[in-house]
């Protein structure tokens, strides 16, 4: 009993060290953020941006118009610095927002264009801006021959290439950060079209090694579907004991995209059954009901107790870890 108590209090006091080492590092780096970055961009609107008033590219378009668009970086830096830009399809990501600046890794089959496709970088994605100067950087825009109306979203991405670390100094901290800037880009066409917002199915499994249930929205039509609000109740049906209630809101759906939304199910797991699912998505505008019955097997309620965290008593040792993680993260 004492090595063990002994082996605690090790734990705790190497945490304790660790987050009186990551405290000054994550303070210092909120006092001073401006200083780091060295660079900034502007969009160099045209006579078709519909408010003069956004900073972002919110243009006016039609069926075979090409464009060439401008944003003009700006170097507050004694010395060259390289930026690498990137033009992506915005999406709906896990969180329940609107996505500019990460690629999406699939889209929804009811988009017929990407941004991305439309809108490509002029010359090289990596630009060189000289010190305590500006570049402007170019994308040329070419829209095909389409009967298409709504909205194509998406986000013109820059990051500073930061320079390699050629010093090998022991014992010693290296902090490296990154700093990023996305510009929104979005193109609207004739007249926009009803939002729709459908259920597609009700899954279980697990959302960062906790036990979930998973919700499918999605959103068809080509225009945004903002600040929604989810109210959900899951019943089981055998039983009609409530099993769950949560609710949800400022989610924004992207045009064209799929949101998985997870609902933790806690300590209590997922037990074997069959459920009911309802509903209810609204904002100023819409609502919505849906209702969805699904069943948890067996096998899946075994398989994602086994794999999950909700149950498992966590080693002092993860703390270490842990702690050893966040000093990655910061770095």
């Amino acid at each position: 009993m004492g090595k063990r108590c002994n082996r605690y209090i090790w734990s705790l006091v190497v945490v304790i060290i660790l987050l009186g080492v990551l405290l000054p590092i994550s303070v210092q780096a909120k006092t001073t953020p401006n200083n780091n970055i060295g660079f900034s961009v502007v969009a160099q609107l045209p006579d078709n941006q519909v408010d003069m008033k956004n900073s972002f590219f919110d243009l006016k378009m039609r069926s075979e118009q090409q464009q060439t668009l401008k944003v003009k970086i700006y170097n507050a830096t004694k010395r060259d610095i390289k930026v690498k830009m990137g033009i992506h399809t915005a999406y709906t990501n896990n969180n329940g927002v609107i996505e500019y600046m990460t690629p999406a890794t699939k889209f929804d089959s009811s988009l017929r264009y990407r941004l991305d496709k439309v809108t490509q970088i002029e010359g090289d994605s990596v630009v060189t801006v000289p010190a305590n100067d500006s570049k402007v950087v170019m994308a040329k825009v070419q829209i095909p021959t389409t009967n298409f109306e709504g909205v194509m979203l998406g986000g013109w991405h820059f990051r500073k290439v930061e320079e390699k670390v050629t010093s090998n100094v022991k014992e010693s901290l290296n902090i490296k950060n990154q700093y990023a800037y996305v510009i929104g880009m979005k193109y609207s066409f004739g007249k926009a079209p009803q939002p729709e917002l459908t259920l597609t199915n009700v899954t279980s499994g697990l959302e960062n090694y906790r036990q979930s249930i998973f919700v499918n929205l999605r959103n068809p039509s080509a225009v945004i579907i903002p600040d929604v609000k989810l109210t959900t109740v899951i019943t089981n049906r055998a039983t009609k004991k409530l099993v769950k209630a949560v609710k949800k809101s400022g989610v924004q759906m992207a045009p064209n995209s799929s949101y998985q939304y997870p609902i933790l199910t806690g300590n209590t797991g997922l037990e074997a059954g069959k459920y009911h699912l309802r509903m209810v998505a609204k904002n100023k505008a819409h609502q919505w009901v849906f209702e969805k019955d699904f069943t948890i097997t067996a096998k899946e309620a075994k398989k994602y107790a086994r794999e999950s965290v909700d149950t498992k008593v966590i080693s002092p040792y993860w703390f270490v870890l842990i702690g050893a993680f966040l000093m990655l993260i910061v770095g």
